[in-house]
């Protein structure tokens, strides 16, 4: 396999009659984290879409490790995790139910790594409380649990810091740092800096004019 990289080249992107995404372009290597900015309806999160294979742009491509992600996109999404504003919890299971159905269709799992990765989002007073109880910043912790437990390569973040406290916020950082040292890319949407070491950094300002 080529090095991994993620590339984007001239992606336009229409909404209705909206002009979305006007020939963004980019390139993310192994051990880089993307910054992706802009104000309310700059198309950060249409962004995030169109590279997860969600959304089609009209123009443009997307390519991964040198192929286009269109070619074997079942390959590229085996590559990937996608956190959106809302990750897919089920609010009648509790966090560790819920993270052996989400994570656990797509590779195998063990309880044993969910209590590990539960215990370092400090989970211990509401794992097994239905999800539908836990607050905004506990469900994404969750979600943060579901992201190292799925080991993709690829992390695409929807404001990944959202509803979180400063320890989380910092603790969104870390684990983003631990991932790029691992060999790993993301790209995060986001409103404010991550804490991440400015040297594994790139920005991208999308514009909503």
């Amino acid at each position: 396999m080529s090095e991994r990289r993620l590339q984007a080249e001239n992606l336009h992107l229409w909404r209705g009659d909206r002009h979305v995404l006007k020939g963004v372009r980019f390139a993310v290597n192994a051990g880089e984290c993307l910054q992706i900015t802009g104000g309310n309806g700059a198309g950060k999160t249409s962004l995030l879409r169109t590279l997860s294979g969600i959304m089609y742009p009209e123009e443009g491509s997307i390519t991964w490790c040198g192929s286009d992600i269109r070619k074997d996109l079942q390959a590229y999404h085996g590559d990937l995790a996608y956190i959106g504003h809302e990750p897919p919890l089920k609010p009648d299971l509790t966090a560790t139910e819920n993270l052996l159905y989400w994570v656990g269709i797509r590779r195998r799992l063990d309880k044993e790594a969910i209590e590990r990765e539960l215990d370092r989002m400090g989970a211990d007073q509401w794992r097994s409380r239905p999800i539908r109880t836990l607050s905004a910043g506990q469900k994404r912790r969750v979600a943060l649990a579901g992201l190292l437990l799925m080991a993709a390569p690829l992390w695409l973040l929807d404001e990944p810091t959202t509803n979180l406290d400063a320890a989380g916020q910092k603790l969104v950082g870390a684990l983003i740092e631990e991932h790029l040292a691992r060999g790993g890319l993301a790209v995060a949407a986001i409103h404010h800096e991550l804490e991440v070491s400015s040297a594994v950094i790139r920005r991208l300002e999308l514009s909503s004019k």
